[in-house]
């Protein structure tokens, strides 16, 4: 334990001189990963005010068949644009941006909303437009609630109660949490921690293995009278320290950041208190190990920094690639899944966003499944350094 605790003190003091380890470790990932969170949720916030108040304007194609729906739109604050399209115009000036949606007064409209007929009304928009999204919907909102109204009227007319038609009255009750709904807007904010922990580390490793074999200290180094195991295990651990130090500025400056974001304006209220990031801290920090020897098997493999830059630029977004998976195949936490590492500390840092307990079952298997997954990785590593062709 002497000889690995040596290479750990070296390594951590070495690369404490090194800048580009300082810079990942310190300074890119705990500072770049908040301030995006933090930028991001407030373009949400901003974006999300400035459509709820901004003025609507309306393209209306024959607004003269249909002038009380005009009237209509009108009373509600929408500006309404009379234009003279046919079918094919108002389908083409959509695709070309001109509006953001058209509404088609077809001829026989009048005739037909007299006759206390179905009155087609055609509504031209793009749904692969996903920045109208809000725009139609709401336009579409407008519209059903017009249609209500005069479904209304012509009940009243012929002396019948509309409540009548009314058998069943749903209310929507949200039972949903300000913590818990600010948690949609934090879910960048598990990716972010878990690659910019491992990031940390990304320089540590690339030097104690690659940089090592190209600066040809390591044959004078796996020639001391210390195990090749131990040699490499304490390199891991100095990566896996470098990782943790990245992980806890990282959870920090997030907490700090989102402060100024101004969540309580839709009912949010982000859980980030200081018990919330030591959890966050405590759930995520067993990752340190697998992740720490995940890089230095794949750096034993590379023979130039140059090289070992490559290969684990690539590898730090592996253990991140479970959390593509969540959304497309709705994922829900469960003890089976909490044994895939990152996955559970996903679950586990949304259920301590949302502010609910974390049950030891889950947490003692997440933790209990990722440092395995460590020492069988260091283990490995230990045995690739006992080859001679290690030298390259």
């Amino acid at each position: 334990m002497r000889g690995l605790l040596t290479v750990f003190r070296k390594e951590v003091l070495e690369n404490l001189r090194d800048r580009r380890t300082i810079f990942a470790a310190l300074v890119f990932g705990p500072l770049f990963g908040p301030l995006l969170l933090a930028a991001t949720l407030q373009l949400m916030v901003d974006r999300g005010a400035t459509r709820a108040d901004a003025p609507m304007t309306v393209a209306v194609a024959h607004a003269e068949r249909a002038p009380n729906l005009v009237a209509f739109l009108e009373q509600h604050a929408v500006t309404v644009e009379r234009v003279g399209y046919d079918e094919t115009q108002s389908r083409a000036a959509v695709l070309d941006k001109s509006h953001k949606a058209v509404v088609f007064v077809p001829e026989d409209f009048g005739a037909r909303l007299a006759a206390a007929q179905p009155a087609p009304l055609l509504v031209y928009a793009d749904a692969s437009d996903m920045f109208n999204g809000s725009y139609v919907e709401r336009l579409r909102g407008l519209l059903a609630h017009h249609t209500q109204t005069l479904a209304q009227l012509r009940l009243l007319a012929r002396g019948v109660d509309p409540t009548s038609i009314v058998p069943i009255a749903v209310q929507d009750i949200d039972v949903a949490t300000p913590a818990s709904r600010a948690v949609v807007a934090l879910g960048l904010m598990s990716f972010l921690v878990i690659f910019a922990m491992l990031a940390g580390g990304m320089y540590l490793a690339i030097d104690a293995t690659a940089g090592e074999r190209e600066r040809g200290s390591l044959e004078s180094l796996l020639t001391t009278p210390v195990p090749r195991t131990h040699l490499i295990y304490g390199k891991i651990a100095a990566t896996a320290v470098y990782m943790l130090a990245s992980l806890v500025l990282t959870v920090v400056a997030c907490a700090v950041a989102v402060r100024f974001v101004r969540l309580e304006d839709f009912g949010m209220t982000a859980n980030l208190g200081p018990a919330t990031v030591l959890g966050i801290i405590g759930v995520v920090a067993p990752l340190a190990l697998p992740g720490a020897a995940l890089l230095t098997v794949v750096a034993s493999f590379t023979r130039s920094y140059r090289e070992a830059q490559s290969y684990l630029g690539f590898a730090i977004m592996l253990p991140t690639l479970p959390l593509a998976f969540i959304g497309p195949l709705g994922l829900q936490p469960s003890l089976s899944l909490m044994a895939v590492p990152t996955l559970g500390q996903h679950f586990l840092m949304t259920q301590l966003l949302r502010g609910e307990g974390v049950d030891t079952a889950s947490l003692a298997l997440s933790a209990g499944a990722s440092l395995a997954l460590g020492l069988l990785l260091a283990w490995l590593a230990g045995r690739l350094y006992e080859r001679e062709s290690i030298l390259g």
